[in-house]
């Protein structure tokens, strides 16, 4: 009787445990309204949906090596597997899977997710942060008629014909670069100068002063933008820029006039500090500034920046991210741990996700999505509602079969199979594992695994029951001589669930999982439960001399 008490104790409070794990949580997620993605607080069942279950986006991404080798792919995307994974897990993304595949890939998968563009544009974003100070020794102006002649020489491009801009525009633009006294002439007197250009090649043509002629800034037309960029590329360019310098885009256009133009920054090449050192970022709004990003460094970067800025104070300093410039304003006095990046016309979204890649820090090495896949919401539910009406196939026939043929014992194998998929589902939960429609499979297979346990085990009683054996003792026999086989067969299983579990990936390994899970139920539920139950029955029928087996 003690024994028998411990048994069902052992029962409820699997039961309880099993219903506590299975309890629907609150938590916070990504959820579309409206047609917007917002973060909000839903109930949901604490088992995780794979991406073909509940629809979402799948990305492959791949080391980057366009601008160069990377000696040790590898080593290489284990860091960034780092970086992305803290992203991912920022960006709200209800149980992402982020995991490396082999030396050479890293798979991302988003349920619910549908922002093809922005969710690649998170993962893959270098998000490598500096503070370089722009060029106060005119260094590009001394140098675009070496740079033109250049590409006369080398026969890049032919020399530019002088005069080909309407009036109207040039008036808009003044200082262009000019030689002798006509650089100092007015926004009036700017076609004038034109005729007195150092050079009549692109960048003498192409390039202007930015308004206000701050030193370092210059812009260009929209329209030339990938011309003069495809000269920059150009060796040779690069060779006979000043030495200690760099020339870099800006990130956002400007008008003037009627003409939109894009900013091109000459910097010191040495950043006075880059994002090494910073702890946090965040959006903002401030009126009359707009969009920002407000970031804060640890104690050894705001020493530095503090030192650094205190060196250049009235200087203008250019927030480098990912090689554009995104603002450049002038440093007032020594900046210490807090600082903002302006992010110009971008909206509330673009600095959120902004702010998102600078807390994760940047990425060791480039990364591109070499392979991307989207699987609606539809598609997911309907393979929710395929595999729940397979598993209820599976179950009604599994148990139509087991009470027309086993009777009164069939009915205690029910009893053990819905423990079991309480404490399969319980399983899966407890340990976040994630339900794919390859699970689904598996608990589908699981089932006839577990019926199986008992199949083994009524056959076992009906011999001992053949051979003269009272009710008490065939029982006993029964689950005694059948665990042999059973524990063999599980084993077996087991195994072969782990190398799957090993060696695979994505559904595989749900498989795997699924599949490992319901063995450890199946021992549980159809063995110890059932045993458990037939031992009631006996304690409550004393003396009994047949079993409905």
């Amino acid at each position: 009787m003690t024994n028998l008490k411990y048994r069902l104790i052992t029962i409820a409070l699997l039961i309880v445990a099993s219903a506590w794990a299975l309890y629907p949580r609150t938590v916070v997620e990504r959820v579309k309204r409206n047609g917007v993605t917002v973060l909000d607080t839903v109930t949901r069942l604490p088992l995780k949906l794979g991406l073909d279950l509940q629809g979402g986006m799948h990305l492959a991404l791949e080391v980057d090596e366009s601008k160069g080798a990377v000696t040790d792919k590898g080593e290489a995307l284990d860091r960034a597997l780092k970086v992305v994974r803290t992203r991912i897990d920022e960006f709200g993304v209800a149980e992402p899977i982020v995991q490396k595949v082999g030396n050479d890939r890293i798979i991302v998968e988003l349920p619910g997710i549908d922002d093809r563009e922005r969710a690649a544009d998170i993962v893959q974003k270098a998000a490598f942060l500096q503070f370089q100070i722009t060029d106060k020794t005119q260094a590009f102006e001394k140098s675009v008629a070496r740079l033109d002649g250049i590409l006369k020489e080398k026969g890049i491009v032919a020399a530019a014909k002088t005069g080909t801009a309407p009036a109207a525009e040039k008036a808009a633009l003044p200082n262009l670069f000019a030689v002798g006294d006509s650089a100092k002439k007015t926004a009036g007197d700017s076609t004038k100068a034109d005729t007195v250009a150092a050079s009549n090649g692109p960048f003498a043509t192409k390039v202007a002063k930015a308004p206000g002629g701050d030193p370092g800034m210059y812009i260009v037309a929209e329209s030339d933008r990938d011309e003069i960029d495809t000269y920059l590329q150009h060796p040779d360019i690069q060779a006979a820029l000043p030495p200690g310098k760099q020339l870099k885009w800006g990130a956002d256009t400007l008008s003037v006039g009627t003409k939109a133009y894009r900013g091109l920054y000459m910097l010191d090449a040495r950043p006075i500090i880059t994002g090494e050192y910073l702890t946090d970022a965040k959006p903002n709004t401030v009126p009359g500034e707009g969009t920002i990003v407000e970031f804060q460094l640890n104690n050894e970067g705001g020493r530095r920046f503090k030192s650094e800025t205190g060196k250049h104070v009235r200087d203008y300093m250019a927030i480098v991210l990912d090689d554009k410039v995104m603002s450049a304003p002038v440093i007032q006095s020594a900046i210490g741990t807090r600082g903002q990046i302006t992010m110009g016309g971008s909206g509330l979204q673009a600095a959120q996700d902004l702010a998102l890649v600078l807390r994760a820090g940047a990425l060791p090495v480039p990364l591109k999505v070499a392979e991307t896949s989207s699987i609606g919401a539809s598609m997911g539910q309907d393979s929710i509602q395929k595999g729940i009406t397979a598993l209820i196939v599976a179950v009604v026939v599994v148990i139509l079969i087991m009470v027309v043929y086993y009777r009164f014992s069939g009915l205690m194998a029910v009893g053990g199979l819905v423990l079991y998929v309480l404490y399969t589902l319980a399983a899966l939960a407890g340990f976040h594992a994630t339900l794919t429609l390859p699970g689904l499979a598996g608990f589908v297979l699981g089932i006839g695994i577990a019926v199986d346990a008992n199949v083994l085990i009524f056959e076992r009683i009906r011999e001992e029951l053949d051979h003269g054996k009272s009710v008490r003792t065939a029982i006993e026999e029964g689950f005694k001589h059948a665990m042999t086989a059973i524990i063999d067969t599980n084993v077996s299983t087991a195994l072969t669930a782990l190398v799957l579990y090993q060696y695979g990936t994505g559904p595989v390994k749900g498989f795997a999982v699924t599949l490992i899970a319901g063995l450890v139920a199946t021992l549980v539920a159809c063995v110890f439960s059932v045993r458990t139950f037939y031992l009631v029955w006996l304690n409550r029928n004393r003396g009994v001399e047949s079993l409905s087996i």
